[in-house]
């Protein structure tokens, strides 16, 4: 399989790795150097694009790439305010989509237990919920698109919480708090409590490596396919 690499940086060099440990070939490898070749990628010479770039630039990328009929995983977070012309240049040329503000597969693990304990606690309305989140320095957006994920999954399974806030309690509303320190890959913590006991759900990356395999287990599923997909297609979480 020829794998276009969109955005060069750690986790593209990661991905990188992974993807020629699995016998694919990195057809082209696009960084702030080199942008305008994404113009270049095309259906004869590219099966798939990894999309893992900047806020910024990730919607002109997808935009780029589906035009040009090349299925894409994007994992870049932070632009989803962009999505709808995203969702209908996939459909209106017929392509293949995937997004994911996680590609690790034990994060998709962990966000279907975090919805399901959302869904239980309606019972329990005496429980109050918080996030936290640490992510090395480098990372653009604050919160983490996980963190997000994690919160909006609480929300729609929780009648307690009406949304998310950042930092500071708000009335109902559960609250993210986030942390920048070098050199952590990523942690997530979900923490739920009242007067008599806490229950924590969380998730610690160790390397990037488990983002990039599940970023290049999503590029291997999502060719041949077509329409817009969630790491659960892939894993097959219902």
């Amino acid at each position: 399989m020829k794998i276009a690499l969109v955005g060069y940086g750690k986790m593209g060099r990661a991905i990188e790795k992974v993807a020629i440990n699995n016998g694919h070939e990195i057809a082209y490898r696009i960084g702030s150097q080199n942008r305008e070749d994404i113009h270049l990628i095309n259906r004869e010479n590219t099966d798939v694009a990894i999309e893992f770039s900047v806020p910024d630039a990730a919607p002109n990328n997808i935009l780029t790439l589906v035009k040009a009929g090349i299925p894409v995983a994007c994992g870049t977070t932070a632009w989803l305010d962009q999505w709808d012309p995203i969702e209908e240049a996939v459909l209106s040329q017929n392509s293949a989509f995937i997004y994911a503000s996680n590609f690790s597969i034990g994060v998709n693990m962990f966000f279907a237990v975090n919805k399901y304990l959302a869904t239980l606690m309606n019972r329990h309305r005496d429980y109050a919920v918080d996030i936290r989140e640490i992510h090395h320095t480098e990372k653009l957006d604050k919160p983490s698109g996980t963190a997000i994920s994690l919160a909006n999954d609480i929300v729609l399974e929780n009648k307690k919480y009406s949304g998310w806030h950042l930092d500071s309690p708000a009335e109902n509303k559960l609250t993210i708090f986030s942390e920048r320190i070098e050199h952590v890959p990523g942690t997530h913590v979900v923490h739920w409590q009242n007067e008599i006991d806490q229950i924590e759900l969380r998730h610690t990356a160790n390397t990037r490596e488990g983002f990039a395999k599940g970023a290049v287990l999503a590029a291997e599923w999502l060719v041949g396919k077509k329409g817009i997909f969630t790491m659960n297609d892939v894993l097959n979480i219902k």
